[in-house]
């Protein structure tokens, strides 16, 4: 069970760099969105686990720090800073994404007081 906010991030970190995509799932609520790019908004489990899916797929590493939680009761905002390289993209040419920020909302679920993402935003306020 995720006790706190950061928890999940550090989840998403983990889930990413195993390739775990079950483990990634669970961190979701059911009606969650995903920002698969910029503008795009991914609002199904079958868009999120795609979106999550390719990120796997470029076989990189990913580094996140939790910089900001902002609480309001069983909501809260999740700034955080992260890098991700390794692997390769879809051109072949060397994934490097470096300095990006995301924005996050996550809710405490009441029946047993976890969190869950609600709405994942990598590209923070693109």
């Amino acid at each position: 069970m995720m006790t706190t906010p950061e928890e999940v991030l550090n989840s998403v970190v983990e889930g990413i760099n195993t390739g775990n995509l079950d483990s990634l799932m669970e961190l979701y609520e059911a009606d969650a969105c995903f920002a698969s790019q910029p503008g795009e908004l991914a609002k199904s489990p079958e868009g999120i686990l795609q979106s999550v899916h390719s990120f796997i797929d470029l076989k990189g590493k990913l580094d996140l720090k939790v910089k900001r939680v902002l609480q309001a009761s069983d909501l809260a905002l999740v700034i955080t800073e992260w890098s991700y390289s390794g692997g390769r993209g879809p051109d072949g040419n060397p994934v490097n994404m470096t300095d990006k920020k995301s924005a996050d909302v996550l809710r405490r679920q009441q029946a047993d007081g976890s969190w869950r993402l609600v709405i994942d935003n990598p590209w923070g306020t693109d």
